[in-house]
């Protein structure tokens, strides 16, 4: 790396920019938008098809919460700006490749996300597979890159291993298989949270640590406030998005509206209802802001974002 490049690279995020939080959420996800583009292959590189497929798995559609956390944990912890990019796209990938194959017939067989049609259905269920297969592999080729962006070489092994467990059967995959075990069968509410928590918290958790790692070496109890949130938040998003699966739309929420309670799968609201549901999400909420009292104001940004993810509409 030229000397300008590594000192652009280990230049910390400032704590405070003083944007207004719509501005900041634009400003890094337009981040998380180039590093993702610059870490996926070019569209008409061989195999052209599945790097095209690749590419309109991931870029220009998603909310990209899970980077937007990176990010805000980064800030918290001074992180180098380049390797949370690494780690924000790491993240994102994963989350790409895991709704690529929950979209396909095999699975919750939808034909919108995004706004768009899906992938098996714009380029074939066998290239799908081979999307998701490539985005989980390109996942852990960016967690590496934060090395030489900035991080500390302990952080990027921790941060590869923690990314391998949440997105495994012990987290999403394991979450993701027993939310298919469960159609058509009533569970009850430790069930349920059990099964969010892998299915969806594991990832959101993951990327609140993972932006916490590309910063210096930090106390324990730091990394467990962020924890502890990064749990909150991951948690409240599911009920969130069970209770939008119900009052949404597919204009607004850019997919299928309603399909949980077609296929018969348990959720928040089939259990507790939609007033019980809002109800939950809110104290989560208050277990969010809570964990980060003891961060001060250099945790706004994480304030903020569990803020967006209850309160949001889509």
């Amino acid at each position: 790396m030229k000397p300008e490049a590594a000192a652009r690279a280990v230049a910390p995020v400032p704590a405070d920019s003083g944007l207004s939080f719509e501005r900041w959420c634009a400003q890094q996800a337009q981040r998380a938008e180039a590093a993702l583009g610059r870490v996926l292959p070019p569209a008409d590189a061989p195999p052209a098809r599945l790097h095209e497929a690749m590419r309109y798995a991931v870029l220009g559609g998603g909310k990209r919460v899970r980077p937007l956390l990176v990010y805000a944990a980064g800030e918290a912890a001074g992180a180098p700006v380049e390797a949370l990019d690494a780690a924000g796209a790491a993240v994102e990938l994963i989350h790409a490749y895991s709704l690529v194959h929950d979209d396909m017939p095999c699975m919750d067989d939808d034909a919108l996300r995004r706004g768009k049609p899906t992938v098996h259905v714009a380029y074939g269920e066998a290239t799908a597979m081979l999307v998701g297969d490539a985005l989980q592999a390109l996942a852990f080729e960016a967690v590496c890159a934060a090395l030489e962006a900035g991080a500390p070489a302990d952080g990027v092994a921790r941060m590869s291993a923690e990314l391998a467990r949440a997105a495994g059967s012990l987290g999403m995959a394991g979450g993701q298989a027993i939310d298919l075990d469960s159609v058509g069968r009533r569970l009850d509410l430790a069930a349920l949270e059990d099964m969010h928590r892998r299915k969806t918290g594991a990832m959101l958790r993951v990327s609140v640590r993972l932006g916490a790692l590309c910063g210096p070496p930090a106390a324990p109890e730091r990394i467990e406030a962020l924890t502890r949130y990064g749990e909150a938040v991951g948690l409240a998003f599911q009920v969130v998005d069970d209770i939008l699966d119900v009052e949404g739309d597919a204009v607004t929420l850019g997919k299928t509206a309603g399909k949980d309670s077609a296929n018969d799968k348990p959720t928040y609201v089939s259990l507790l209802g939609v007033a019980e549901s809002r109800r939950m999400a809110d104290a989560l909420l208050e277990q969010a802001r809570a964990a980060l009292a003891p961060l001060g104001p250099g945790a706004r940004r994480l304030r903020e974002l569990a803020e967006l993810i209850v309160l949001r509409s889509s």
